[in-house]
């Protein structure tokens, strides 16, 4: 039975029996270039290097169309073509992608720029970027036949996988550090998942993951089915070209913990480029970091492809604390090769930043959220961003996740006696902009 219900075809594909997605060919090594049949692997048999999905694209330029696209339902499966699944009726979908792409105008003025716009990742089902490749990797775990999926996460790709493999009927095994805010993952504990907390920072959890991952047949997201699972998140780069349309943006901001997503987002800007849904790629792509954690940042500002790790990371931002980051050299490069660059942010700006964004267009963002728009207040200020220029910010996260780390900043709620007489006394301190008064009081 499909999981998906078709959610990938047009009306008139479904008609037309389209099921045939054969556009994936194969596995190839980042850096040696060797060619892998679509198996279970993360990495080079001969230099251990990272292995990606290859496309026969030209297939796929024959295949795919704006108008085809446009008439599919709004999920990030739109886009089958490129991505890496065989069995179409395994599909694995509860709604994730086409999230709203939200014109910044508030933000835009403050920062003193022309053209910002919000890719509002917060509103997928499990409230975060997440979803995307979790739903890619959870189809291919029922490709491959595997019993069961798992993950190391800082509680974002928890509960993505977990509502997923709920919806697949698949256990799933998820693994944390231990301290991790609860928020993150009482979602996960409702879709029913196996939570385990693990002494020590997320890589220590993640060296215990890829242990389990290369002694058993779980399906681990981020570890041996992770060539596939990174192809969800170049969904957001598709997305935008289309909703500004079928046009890229001038530059993109990119929260980065391992540096997979915005690797990937780059992938993603150049993929649409190679099958002619745009016609030009010179998408600058920078990075945000948090300044406890900001590996990559610093590697990128001291112009070394060294990356030294981080041994304990002490930032609010839980979800971005990656020491080592695995495709942190790739991230490097995506920055310099398409003219980006990128900063680092203190708690403090993070805090701030996440208030600015709530209280200009409404959002209410993770912190996350809250580095990608300090980076860009820092970038606008240093004259890193052209005034000009067609701004997206990837905000991946809800707020509401992470409620304690800006509860204590915010002001405390006033409380009065159930009276006109001491409502009014307030806002007369308040001093609120436009409110008038239509009874006299005593």
């Amino acid at each position: 039975m499909s999981t998906s219900e078709g959610a990938w075809l047009s009306l008139e594909e479904k008609s037309a029996g389209g099921r045939n997605n054969m556009f994936a060919i194969g596995l190839e090594c980042r850096e040696c270039k060797e060619h892998y049949p679509k198996k279970v692997l993360n990495a080079c048999q001969l230099c251990f290097g990272p292995v990606d999905v290859i496309y026969d694209y030209d297939k796929i330029s024959s295949a795919i169309s704006r108008t085809k696209i446009e008439k599919r339902k709004p999920t990030l499966w739109r886009y089958i073509e490129l991505l890496p699944i065989d069995d179409t009726d395994k599909i694995v979908d509860i709604g994730a992608g086409f999230t709203p792409l939200l014109k910044a105008d508030k933000l835009a003025k403050e920062l003193g720029l022309k053209e910002v716009y919000l890719k509002n990742d917060a509103v997928n089902p499990s409230y975060s970027f997440k979803d995307r490749p979790a739903s890619v990797a959870v189809t291919k775990a029922l490709e491959f036949g595997m019993p069961a999926v798992g993950c190391a996460s800082t509680g974002n790709l928890a509960g993505a996988l977990a509502a997923h493999a709920a919806k697949a009927g698949l256990p799933c095994f998820v693994f944390v550090p231990e301290g991790l805010e609860i928020t993150k993952i009482t979602q996960t504990l409702a879709y029913g998942a196996i939570i385990v907390a693990v002494k020590g920072t997320y890589d220590q959890v993640n060296r215990l993951a890829t242990e389990l991952a290369v002694t058993s047949n779980i399906g681990f997201a981020n570890i041996n089915i992770r060539p596939y699972y990174v192809e969800g998140s170049k969904t957001l780069a598709f997305e935008v070209c289309e909703q500004l349309g079928w046009n890229p943006p001038d530059h993109v901001i990119v929260p980065m913990a391992s540096g997979a997503l915005l690797h990937s987002i780059g992938r993603g800007f150049q993929e649409f480029e190679r099958v002619g849904l745009i016609k030009e790629n010179h998408v600058k792509i920078s990075g945000a970091q948090p300044n406890g954690c900001s590996p990559i940042i610093q590697a990128l500002l001291n112009k070394t492809d060294e990356i030294i790790p981080v041994e304990h990371p002490n930032t609010i931002c839980k979800s971005l604390a990656i020491g080592d980051p695995a495709d942190g050299y790739y991230a490097i490069q995506t920055m310099k090769n398409t003219g980006g660059t990128g900063r680092a942010s203190t708690d403090e700006e993070t805090l701030g930043a996440i208030e600015l964004l709530a209280k200009t267009e409404g959002i209410f963002t993770e912190p996350a959220g809250g580095v990608v728009v300090a980076t860009l207040k820092k970038l606008a200020e240093e004259g890193e961003i052209d005034r000009d220029e067609k701004i997206v910010l990837y905000i991946t996260g809800n707020g509401l996740k992470t409620q304690e780390t800006i509860a204590e900043k915010l002001i405390k709620p006033p409380t009065i006696e159930p009276s006109f007489e001491a409502f009014k006394k307030l806002l007369d301190e308040l001093k609120p902009a436009g409110v008038i008064w239509r009874r006299n009081s005593a």
